[in-house]
């Protein structure tokens, strides 16, 4: 459960939009930790982890995942298709040292684990690639799709939402004849059968990953992950639970989940600054918040076994004097013993950090490596490199934090090369304009110094007083970065001869 130190010293401050609207005094010694590299170590002999590692390095600094542009030559090409095919290096294995990093980074952290899904649609390739078992139906064209599933556990720190990696990642494909729900007597079966229970298996991975490795835990998920059952055994003296609920629940004292807050005073109200998104308006949102210690009760088709009524506290935060679509209002179960509104704050926090999770799955797809227009053949390739893109688009989270948080300290080696560097330090000379404003503020090398190249490549006009640059902006600015690079080594190596 949260230990008390967890919520020492909190400030509730009115901040920016995505920065925690708790802080505490924790942060700057927790924001100088020297990362680790993030690459393979246990692959099954060395040449296997030499090829890996290069992949992992290909993959950041040229940011395509096409092995054609990745490659330099042909037999690099080939080496890189053979990687990828070796039955010796399994999914198992990329998972474990996916988890291996994770577990090196955020040792003695209080962490934040948070779980989503999201499916690999390979349709546009129907006709080339092979069908094996690998792949199967997908929720595209009407579950008529073709591809596979993935649900990671994405860890970061419960301060500073820090990326730490994976504690695990499911993946998974159903079969290419998938029977409907009612032909499958879905409501008959045990939860271990169902697909839902990707929730419950990937919390219970989370736990024996971190364990011995973490202070404690927050497993944070969306309204499908609103099952008994987990409520029921996951939490333990080490881990919690905080999940949006889904369904209006019968409560042990007969009153509905929903309505069991309404006659209640708030016991708080903050605003917050809302973004501007599709159908969206920028604005500032008042909510409300309530919280109440709650008991749920298993219903008939609960699993055997369980407790039959299992306490919880919920939370509410209800946007006021606000009518459209959008609407803030959310409802959170949790484990935490939620006896203050700061604490109540603090979660709400966390279960908003949900963004991060969606942006690992945007850069993997359409906005970045776009993995779903992979040239790859199998399915088991395109599965191994979906795992290994992942594992990149950590890097790419902690150059943008680097880059948001100014008291942060992320030491250069964890993303680019003493050679890569060298190059850096030739394009501030480049980049940067005649004005104080248009310089490099950042003299020292940390990380910093080099997300600004590779945010001005990216295309960010280099204005502290603008908005930093996104992970959008930077996967494009890696691209530009690369092939920079080898023009710029080109011309050094002829210049010496």
């Amino acid at each position: 459960m949260v230990p008390a130190s967890v919520f020492h010293g909190i400030i509730v401050v009115a901040c920016p939009v995505r920065r925690p609207i708790v802080w505490t005094h924790f942060c700057i010694a927790l924001s100088t930790k020297k990362m680790e590299k993030r690459e393979f170590s246990d692959l099954e002999d060395m040449r296997l982890l030499y090829r890996g590692n290069k992949i992992l390095g290909d993959l950041f600094s040229k940011s395509v995942s096409s092995i054609r542009q990745l490659t330099k030559n042909e037999s690099e090409a080939k080496g890189f298709y053979r990687f990828l095919n070796n039955e010796r290096v399994s999914e198992e294995d990329i998972v474990s040292n996916l988890v291996s990093n994770c577990q090196a980074a955020c040792r003695g952290k209080y962490v934040v684990c948070i779980q989503d899904s999201t499916e690999i649609n390979l349709s546009s390739h129907s006709n080339r690639i092979k069908k094996d078992s690998y792949i199967g139906t997908t929720n595209a064209n009407n579950e008529k799709g073709l591809g596979f599933l993935l649900h990671p556990s994405l860890v970061v720190d419960a301060y500073q939402c820090i990326p730490y990696g994976y504690s695990d990642i499911k993946i998974w494909n159903r079969s290419l004849e998938l029977k409907s729900k009612f032909e499958r007597e879905y409501n008959k079966l045990s939860i271990e059968h169902k697909e839902s229970y990707k929730w419950i298996e990937v919390s219970n991975n989370t736990k024996t990953a971190l364990a011995d490795i973490v202070e404690g835990m927050v497993i944070v998920q969306d309204r499908e992950g609103d099952i008994y059952e987990q409520f029921a055994v996951i939490a333990d003296e080490k881990t919690d639970l905080l999940i949006r609920a889904r369904a209006n629940r019968t409560l042990a004292d007969n009153t509905k989940l929903f309505d069991c807050l309404s006659a209640q005073q708030a016991q708080g109200c903050y605003e917050i600054p809302v973004e501007a998104k599709k159908n969206r308006k920028k604005r500032r949102a008042t909510i409300e918040i309530r919280y109440k210690q709650v008991e749920i009760k298993k219903t008939a088709g609960t699993s055997k076994g369980v407790p039959p009524i299992t306490s919880l506290y919920l939370i509410e935060a209800k946007e006021l004097n606000y009518s459209g679509e959008d609407k803030i209002c959310w409802r959170l179960l949790t484990t935490i013993a939620v006896q203050t509104v700061e604490i109540a704050k603090m979660c709400i926090e966390w279960y908003s950090w949900r963004w991060t999770i969606e942006e690992v799955f945007k850069i993997l797809k359409k906005e970045g490596y776009n993995i779903e227009a992979s040239e790859l053949e199998y399915g088991s390739s395109v599965r191994k490199m979906s795992l290994m893109i992942m594992e990149v688009i950590i890097k790419l989270f902690l150059m943008r934090l680097a880059y948001a948080e100014p008291e942060m300290v992320i030491n250069t080696d964890t993303c680019f090369s003493k050679e890569e560097q060298d190059f850096l330090e030739h394009q501030i000379i480049q980049l940067e304009g005649k004005t104080e404003k248009q310089k490099n503020p950042y003299k020292s090398k940390d990380l910093k110094r080099y997300v600004w190249v590779i945010a001005r490549l990216g295309g960010w006009k280099g204005y502290e007083s603008k908005r930093h640059p996104g992970i959008t902006t930077l996967w494009i600015g890696l691209k530009y970065f690369k092939a920079a690079m080898v023009g710029w080594e080109i011309r050094r190596n002829v210049s010496t001869r």
